[in-house]
């Protein structure tokens, strides 16, 4: 059996105040293009399909020509909500699209849809947990601890019950612990959104959503997609692709990539002025790609936003890394906030502005507040 793993398409999302809606719809054709080669039995989509839970009217138009695409090549569809989606607006009329054969996960219940399919190696069972939080999973279990995301994971899956005769994949939404986040994904305060990976076991394959970046978690059919795009300056090296996963026999998994070429690319650049409007400097570069420009000219440019962009138009950001912003550290402190928790970033401004570390008990309230703001926020 042939799959296509996707996730987190993020339809609808805006970056630097650029709508994304033509990259997407690009991206999204090439993908059909992908499907059509690759003449997969299913596709997998876990989560965020859209960027807000209250997706546009072009965001939702957009999603509904490409569904309606794999729903004429006669595929199995198996979608779930993530932490963008409205749970509730994205399973409308899954009942009636289970008859085109696109499965949709519902609003969490205390049990997750179980989907089987059959090849030459027998049944494969597809299990649909969106994305869920401990007090949503509480309610259904209230006799059981359930404090933490594994506790909640653990006891959606002990629901389960996955037969460990058949095969068996797991479409979810969560943040595995050990993978690698970057600057355009959600955190959650001192990751307490972690979900250990050993929750997931049963599974011979977990198609994963959440993070943008494709990578393994633990184990190679414990995957993420990534993001088709490149939603952040953060992920400029990211090398984007769908994940294409084949089963054969019970314990047989084989998982390869295919790339994905952006209409857009996001590059960094660097450089004076004069280096970076110079045309030996931009003759190689496709200057219609979204742009971070880094000018390292003492003096600042003026209007220099406006006059790069009669070479890169669409430049997003222009920052100036000099003697000056050195000085106030902000170069220093963009990068770190790429790279830390909001508790990490909160702990390393207390401890300059009172030289001494926080208490434990200083610790554990300002991970409740932030926990609390994160939350109120969704």
């Amino acid at each position: 059996m042939k799959l296509i793993h996707l996730s987190d398409l993020h339809i609808g999302k805006r970056v630097n105040g650029f709508s994304m809606i033509e990259d997407q719809k690009y991206i999204l054709n090439q993908i059909l293009e992908i499907i059509e080669k690759q003449q997969p039995d299913g596709v997998i989509l876990a989560g965020d399909i859209y960027d807000k839970t209250i997706p546009s009217a072009e965001a939702v138009e957009v999603f509904d020509d490409f569904l309606a695409a794999l729903a004429q090549r006669e595929l199995a569809v198996f979608m779930i909500s993530g932490n963008h989606d409205s749970a509730e607006r994205l399973s409308f009329a899954s009942r009636i699209l289970k008859s085109s054969r696109i499965y949709i996960s519902p609003v969490y219940d205390g049990s997750a849809p179980k989907i089987t399919m059959t090849d030459p190696w027998g049944k494969v069972n597809f299990f649909l947990l969106p994305f869920v939080k401990p007090a949503q999973v509480k309610r259904f279990f209230p006799e059981d601890e359930i404090e933490t995301y594994t506790e909640a994971a653990a006891a959606a899956i002990k629901q389960m019950e996955p037969d460990q005769t058949e095969r068996n994949i797991l479409v979810t939404h969560q943040f595995v612990t050990g993978a690698s986040r970057c600057e355009s994904e959600e955190l959650s305060a001192g990751g307490a959104d972690n979900v250990d990976a050993r929750v997931f076991d049963a599974f011979d394959y977990v198609a994963l959503g959440h993070l943008h970046g494709p990578q393994s978690a633990g184990r190679e059919t414990l995957r993420y997609c990534g993001t088709p795009l490149k939603y952040s300056f953060s992920e400029a090296r990211h090398k984007k692709s769908v994940t294409i996963l084949e089963l054969e026999e019970k314990g047989r998994v084989t998982i390869r990539t295919e790339a994905l070429i952006p209409l857009r690319d996001m590059k960094k650049i660097r450089g004076t002025y004069m280096e970076v409007t110079g045309k030996e400097f931009y003759r190689d570069l496709n200057t219609q790609d979204y742009y971070h420009i880094t000018l390292t000219d003492e003096e600042d440019i003026p209007d220099a936003i406006g006059r790069l962009r009669s070479i890169y138009p669409n430049i997003m950001r222009l920052e100036y890394d000099n003697k000056r912003t050195r000085g106030s550290g902000r170069i220093l402190l963009e990068q770190q906030a790429e790279t830390s928790s909001p508790e990490e970033l909160f702990a390393d401004f207390y401890r300059k502005q009172n030289s001494q570390d926080m208490t434990k008990e200083q610790q554990a309230l300002v991970t409740e507040l932030i926990q609390s703001i994160w939350e109120e926020e969704e």
